[in-house]
């Protein structure tokens, strides 16, 4: 198979390349938001009333409403004290470690997302169990006053949800921040999507605060940080907030607007997933995290076998390019019964061969 294939529009359920049509499970629009033809027309109003970009910054003079808004929502909806959007995770991440950087000791987790670190030397690949056996004593030993632990609230690689009850048996003597990027959670997972943010229990004496990008659940350019009122209002302080471009308001109107679109597209997602797993004779083959669309398989043959049937999987090596690859399927809001259907079939045939 190619290892790269071409397109000129941006696949959700399929992908057509050089005139040809696969079947796409693969990419991170998890409710479809990237082609919901109903967000698509409440984007258009809010181009109408906003422009197409919102080019100054969140400091000036002029203060667009829509910002309080939405942020007002998100934090209601999330359970937050506070919420503050930003042009992109990455931007969100980075505005939390940089404004932090040089008051604490970081301590990062296994495979945490790239928008948490603070030099590449941060990034490791291990074992998330091993590492939270390990932190009461790696804290209690440092000789820094504050702590930093930051983590992924799942590994969307290898679909495995990340349990925080840990957190209970961390020192109480030090001030601790607990930072989690809920990129691949936010939009799909928790109550009406809310994410990890109100299921997390931190100890006394602990802050935490979550950062995630709005693009993958919700289809929404934009990044979040959400935590304390006194934290955030510290971070519209950092000149990463003041001079980084502020979340494209049109955006941020429609995504309000889409209130009742998100819940039906979240409730098709998890008819579809029930649909596939219904239809597997050896759902062993795939390790998937209950009620999330991502399959994860250490069968790494099943991607050129898929491709022959006109399917295109996520398959590419990790964490290096000499690494074997990680292998999964991907579904989405947008498939059909017979895209599914046509998934397992093709599944059940690669199964009865090995």
């Amino acid at each position: 198979m190619d290892d790269v294939l071409h397109t000129d529009y941006l696949p959700v359920r399929t992908l057509v390349s050089a005139g040809k049509e696969y079947l796409y499970f693969s990419g991170t629009s998890y409710l479809g938001m990237a082609r919901n033809e109903a967000l698509q027309a409440y984007l258009q109003e809010g181009l109408s009333r906003y422009g197409s970009n919102y080019s100054s910054t969140r400091l000036s003079n002029v203060q667009l409403n829509i910002y309080a808004e939405a942020e007002n929502y998100l934090a209601a909806l999330t359970g937050a004290e506070a919420a503050l959007t930003i042009s992109s995770g990455f931007l969100a991440g980075q505005t939390v470690i940089r404004t932090l950087e040089g008051s604490a000791h970081f301590i990062y987790g296994p495979r945490t997302h790239p928008a948490l670190w603070r030099r590449k030397t941060d990034s490791f690949d291990g074992s998330f169990t091993d590492w939270v056996q390990q932190l009461p004593e790696v804290v209690e030993k440092s000789k820094q006053e504050h702590i930093v632990i930051l983590c992924n609230s799942l590994d969307p690689l290898l679909a495995v949800k990340y349990n925080f009850d840990w957190l209970q048996d961390l020192p109480v003597d030090k001030p601790i921040t607990i930072i989690i990027d809920d990129s691949h959670g936010f939009g799909v997972t928790g109550k009406e999507g809310a994410g990890i943010y109100s299921e997390v229990k931190v100890p006394a004496g602990a802050e935490l605060m979550v950062v995630t990008s709005m693009g993958k659940g919700l289809g929404i350019p934009a990044g979040l940080i959400l935590g304390k009122e006194k934290t955030l209002a510290n971070f519209r302080q950092s000149p990463f907030f003041g001079g980084g471009s502020p979340a494209i308001p049109a955006y941020l109107y429609a995504f309000l607007q889409a209130a009742t679109i998100y819940p039906q597209a979240r409730q098709q997602l998890l008819e579809n997933i029930r649909l596939f797993q219904a239809q597997l004779t050896n759902p062993t083959l795939l390790h998937n995290i209950p009620n999330y669309p991502v399959f994860y398989t250490p069968q790494n043959q099943l991607c050129p076998f898929l491709y022959e049937k006109d399917m295109l999987i996520s398959s590419f090596s990790y964490p290096s390019p000499q690494s074997s690859p990680i292998t999964r399927i991907i579904l989405n809001s947008l498939h059909t019964p017979d895209d599914l259907n046509k998934l397992a079939a093709a599944i059940n045939a690669f199964a009865w061969n090995i």
